[in-house]
């Protein structure tokens, strides 16, 4: 099986983004205090200072902007659907015929 991933707060990443930034303790010696990775470490103190605190925030699973994610579609009227087979069904029949 798999690892399962491990979802850390906000206040969790900028615990471990001041550790290294103010009290200038290394990469591996924060990770070694939280019992974390200590890429996980530098990747966070990347997004940090690149996007403040939001970059810390949680991503996963949000749509970013408009016309982005999964489209939303409606059921289609039964009228309009067999109406529209007919159609599909006439222009067959008359390929056929050709």
């Amino acid at each position: 099986m798999g690892k399962i991933r491990t979802t850390y707060d906000t206040a969790f990443k900028k615990k471990a983004v001041d550790l290294y930034l103010k009290d200038g303790m290394g990469y591996k010696s924060v990770a070694k205090e939280l019992g974390i990775d200590h890429s996980m470490v530098r990747r966070w103190v990347e997004y940090f200072q690149a996007e403040g605190l939001a970059g810390l925030e949680e991503k996963r699973g949000k749509a970013k902007g408009p016309g982005m994610g999964r489209p939303r579609t409606k059921p289609e009227d039964p009228e309009a659907k067999i109406k529209r087979l007919e159609a599909e069904n006439a222009l067959l029949k008359k390929l056929l015929k050709m």
